[in-house]
């Protein structure tokens, strides 16, 4: 018995030998070498935590031998792992870094990992919890935060996402154009604006790239590109959870969960759900509209056998049902058509008010229900693998966007044009192959090659008028036009479009930075680009009076008639950039870039105007590519400790500038594409940040941009404008055209002003430690055109919104309250006016005052 408990005592003891043994004891502090309290200390690969005391001390027992790693983190701080080879009796010092160094962000712009300050291409960088933190649960938010891009939206599909004023058509989107403004997630390429509207999951950065970029990007990116990087899965077993609920009944919840699943192989699943009340009320329906109703899943398999090799496969898929998104009657203006084609006159003669005008009481009356329900997702895989001083990197991807709307295109009770169906389905498949790092020790750079097809496809498009519509179309109530009062002649009369582009972009490019003299840096780039579009257009009328009198059948036909045409269309562009940077000292670089850029030839499969004879106008079937010339200097500064100030001046002309043009024939109420001869846009952007220690940070950004037409000699008439007669060989004859050359291109406030503040202090809530703060960000955006000729009436008057936070924020959770657009300020996005042309206008509401709090917790 005695033997049994001494060999009992000794396996007792020699446990206990061994847990003093695997205790780590340690002090964490700041770069400056304060303690800091609070710090979460982790086993990393188990789920053994402390936290570190007032002094910033801790003792954890590890319960395994050494070698292994510890993980240290604390709000504001990098999270940082330490590897213990060796335990000691004395405490260890560990150091951490804090995240908030705003002169060591790290871009991979150029396709590789640099400091934000030492890239010589105008960046704004925002970091993940930045954005969510501003409310930015899509990119819409971010035009808030980055003066220089534009984003205005109707609904998904009729996004214009600009930066410097450039990129998209203003207005409504004709898919037979390609986007000048790349959108890129974890290095895939976003092909169709919708993109945009899709909520952010799980960002850790995104940088917002000003300027032609087509020899460090697969796809043309003549305006700039939008590069998000997301947060990869992890081996170490992480969760978040966060909940948002406000005012609207909005209430928002997200969470991702991370871990390994085997050896070198972690995976994340990520989920998001976005409902909100509309703000807007349709008095006729009896319901809300311009809502939100968004389900997101993103799932993640991350397999690292080596340091030289990482391999990454995303699936992804957002489904939106929103509460559509209409647009509120904004005025009515008299043409210069007769009195008879006035607006209020011909309501009238229908039997009709005019509608009231009051477009900030957030009310309809609309008669066909509005929907925007879409799908939108893929898969892609991502392979890196080192070779000598770079990284090979395969980028293989397809997506797919399903849109299912229906719009009131007369925006008002009427049974006018009473139904605008733009169904889409769209796929893409793109791989891009490139090689980027360091080549000698003066010499780096990035090669690749793109590729990119696309499927899009127009099922069963639909426009459709209703029984009040003879009374718009009826230019004069004489003669056989009398006729179109006939009962039935135009009820339930529409056009249904089938319409499908295959599309062929292929690529290679590459830039190097080279070295040529100390701290002078030569970057030449080149590409060359092939582009290739084929073109299926059926469209068929149906419904109506069914007759087989000619003279009701030629009334119908000038309404809507059948079209249908094939084109195919290619062509092909060698274009570069050189820029030359100068880095005397670490606290400045100052950079000259001239560069050419080129947008593909554009297709119009939204209706084609027609000729006299009443035959569609094949002439503007194709649209000629977007030529660019760009100017640009730069200077990034770091003037004092903790501040940067950088400014970027620039200059760009556009030849052959593509353009949306909107007809009076209602057969094209979407508009179609054109060119316009030549523009220019220059500007100044100017904008710094300042960080004291990790109690104040401040940002502020300002932009200058003037945009106009240089020549456009065959613009459309604003509405105001039309019915316009001119004096043509001595006959007053009425056109339709004009000369706006000179006038400033749509969408381009001159003034763009942003900034923000946050202080923040330390302390507890209970017995949690951390940090509470109170932020703030402004945000002023000057008057702009909303109409492709500039307008008297479809100007958006400028207007500054102010958004605020207050709350604590710790480690693993933080919790607090926001307002958005605190001063509840009625703006408009976007005004456009109605098919038709008959004077009536509508705008695009921007969102009342939302507020709301917001919890976050990580373990």
């Amino acid at each position: 018995m005695k033997q049994s408990l001494l060999i009992l005592f000794s396996i007792i003891l020699s446990a206990s030998t061994t847990f003093a043994q695997n205790t780590v004891k340690g002090i964490v502090k700041g770069a400056n070498g304060t303690t800091i309290p609070g710090a979460t200390v982790t086993v990393r690969g188990t789920k053994i935590a402390t936290i570190t005391d007032t002094n910033g001390a801790f003792s954890i027992d590890a319960r395994q031998q050494p070698p292994f790693y510890i993980r240290v983190s604390y709000v504001g701080y990098k999270p940082q792992d330490f590897q213990i080879l060796q335990l000691q009796e004395s405490p260890i010092e560990l150091t951490l870094v804090e995240d908030t160094q705003l002169d060591e962000i790290v871009v991979t712009s150029r396709r590789r990992s640099e400091v934000l300050q030492d890239v010589p291409i105008p960046i704004t960088v925002i970091g993940g919890q930045a954005a969510e933190n501003a409310g930015a649960f899509n990119v819409n938010r971010l035009k808030e935060l980055v003066p220089s891009v534009q984003l205005y939206a109707s609904n998904a599909r009729n996004t214009t996402l600009n930066i410097r004023g450039l990129g998209s058509t203003f207005g409504l989107t004709n898919d037979g154009i390609d986007p000048g403004v790349g959108f890129y997630v974890d290095g895939v390429y976003h092909a169709r604006p919708a993109a945009t509207s899709t909520d952010f999951l799980d960002i850790e950065q995104i940088e917002v790239i000003r300027g032609p970029q087509g020899t460090l990007f697969g796809k043309n990116t003549t305006a700039g590109a939008f590069n998000i990087t997301t947060t990869k899965p992890t081996q170490t077993p992480t969760a978040k959870v966060e909940m948002s609920v406000g005012n609207y009944n909005f209430i928002q919840a997200k969470t991702s969960v991370s871990g390994g699943v085997a050896k070198n192989l972690a995976a994340k699943i990520s989920i998001s759900g976005t409902q909100r009340d509309g703000t807007i009320w349709n008095t006729r329906e009896e319901r809300k509209y311009s809502g939100q109703n968004n389900l997101g899943f993103k799932g993640q398999l991350y397999f690292t056998p080596s340091d030289k090799l990482k391999v990454l496969l995303s699936g992804d898929v957002s489904i939106q049902h929103p509460a559509g998104y209409p647009l509120v009657i904004a005025g009515v203006t008299q043409t210069e058509r007769s009195a008879y084609r006035q607006y209020a006159r011909i309501v009238s003669d229908l039997g009709y008010q005019q509608p009231r005008i009051d477009p900030f009481s957030r009310e309809i009356n609309t008669n066909t229900p509005w929907r925007h329900n879409q799908s939108i997702g893929g898969i892609s895989l991502n392979v890196d693998y080192k070779i000598g001083g770079g990284t090979l990197t395969s980028t293989t991807a397809w997506r797919f966007w399903n849109w299912d709307p229906t719009n009131d295109r007369d925006f008002s009770e009427l049974a006018a044009l009473t139904k605008s169906q733009g169904n889409s389905r769209h796929d893409q498949y793109s791989q891009e192959i490139r090689y980027a790092g360091n080549i000698t020790e003066k010499l780096s750079g990035v090669v690749g090659v793109f590729l990119l097809g696309q499927n899009l496809q127009g099922l069963g498009q639909t426009e459709e008028v209703g029984k009040d519509q003879w009374r718009f179309v009826q230019t004069a109530n004489t003669g056989a036009q009398a006729l179109y009062s006939t009962p039935g002649l135009l009820d339930g009369f529409g056009i249904r479009t089938n319409s499908t582009i295959k599309s062929l972009s292929a690529a290679v490019f590459g830039q190097v930075d080279w070295e040529v003299l100390k701290n002078l840096h030569v970057l030449p780039g080149l590409r060359f680009t092939y582009d290739k579009k084929d073109v299926d257009y059926d469209r068929n009328t149906y419904g109506g009076l069914q007759t087989t009198d000619a003279a009701l059948l030629a009334l119908k036909a000038a309404v809507y008639a059948n079209q249908q045409f094939t084109t195919n269309v290619d062509n092909n562009n060698l274009s570069g950039n050189i820029t030359v940077s100068y880095r005397p000292t670490p606290k400045l670089n100052a950079y000259a870039t001239f560069s050419t850029a080129y947008k593909p030839v554009g297709v119009n499969v939204g209706g084609l105007p027609t000729t006299s004879n009443g035959q569609a106008d094949l002439s503007v079937a194709v649209v000629k590519p977007e030529y660019v010339e760009h100017y640009e200097l730069g200077l990034k500064t770091k003037p004092i400790k903790g501040a940067i100030l950088n400014v970027t001046a620039f200059n760009t002309d556009i030849k052959d500038y593509q353009t949306n043009v909107q007809s009076p024939q209602l057969g094209v109420n979407r508009g179609y594409l054109a060119n316009a001869e030549k523009v220019n846009v220059k500007g100044l952007e100017i904008d710094g940040t300042y960080q004291l220690e990790r109690f104040l940070t401040l940002n502020a950004a300002l932009a200058y941009l003037d945009g106009k037409y240089v020549t456009f000699t065959n613009a459309p008439l604003p509405l105001e404008e039309t019915g316009h007669t001119e004096i043509i060989n001595g006959v007053a004859t009425q056109v339709a055209f004009k000369d706006a050359s000179g006038g400033r291109l749509p969408g381009i406030s001159k003034w763009n002003v942003s900034g923000g503040v946050e202080f923040s202090t330390p302390g507890n809530l209970a017995t949690k430690p951390g940090r509470y703060f109170i932020a703030g960000d402004a945000s002023y955006r000057s008057t702009y055109s909303s109409n492709p000729t500039p307008s008297s009436v479809l100007n958006v008057q400028g207007y500054s919104l102010l958004n605020a936070r207050l709350g604590f924020k710790s480690d693993k959770f933080s919790i607090f309250v926001w307002s958005r657009n605190i001063a509840n300020k009625n703006y408009y996005e976007q005004l456009q006016a109605a098919a038709g042309n008959s004077g009536l206008y509508a705008g695009v509401l921007g969102d009342p005052r939302t507020y709301g709090a917001t919890f976050r917790y990580s373990f």
